[in-house]
């Protein structure tokens, strides 16, 4: 195991039965906590793909890793929401997840045909996000390069709804 994995475990702590019974959560907020470890995931975030235009925060925890991996690789962020969180014309798919369904929505204007967008979330689980956030910028007429987490959790097998994109993941589980 990486150094870097080694440092992402040992900072990620398991919430039993949240959002409801049967979940396991993931809690980063200790990784975000401490600054070695949370500077170390954004270089290497940045650092994934080079040459990128955007790079895609998934609401909520992408948000928190994607807009400094954006800075540092100096590209624009673009947030992914929930429906009905942002203020202009949007586009918008809806999806499965683990515990329920939802709609994300982006800015019409978000990217331009061309772009080399990059997605970042913090965890990928069935891939049901991440698929219909592919699918939003490809509607756009950008390109995905691919998609960056944190943590992937490889027992929901989210990868098998990407397979023709370029995904990493810092740690697998």
């Amino acid at each position: 195991m990486s150094e870097l994995s080694q440092l992402i475990l040992d900072r990620i702590r398991d919430v039993n039965d949240y959002p409801k019974p049967g979940v396991v959560f993931k809690d980063i907020t200790p990784l975000l906590a401490d600054p070695q470890a949370f500077g170390a995931v954004v270089d290497e975030l940045a650092g994934l793909f080079p040459d990128v235009d955007k790079i895609v925060g998934i609401e909520a925890r992408g948000f928190i890793l994607a807009a400094p991996a954006a800075c540092r690789a100096q590209a624009g962020f673009v947030p992914v929401r929930k429906k009905g969180k942002l203020p202009a014309a949007t586009l918008e798919a809806s999806y499965d997840l683990e515990y329920g369904s939802a709609t994300i929505e982006v800015h019409q204007d978000a990217f331009v045909p061309g772009d080399r967008v990059l997605i970042v979330d913090d965890v990928l689980a069935t891939g049901g996000t991440a698929e219909a956030t592919v699918e939003l910028v490809r509607r756009t007429g950008a390109e995905v390069v691919g998609v960056a987490v944190l943590m992937e959790l490889a027992f929901l097998k989210g990868r098998e709804r990407l397979p023709d994109v370029d995904l990493r993941a810092l740690v697998i589980v």
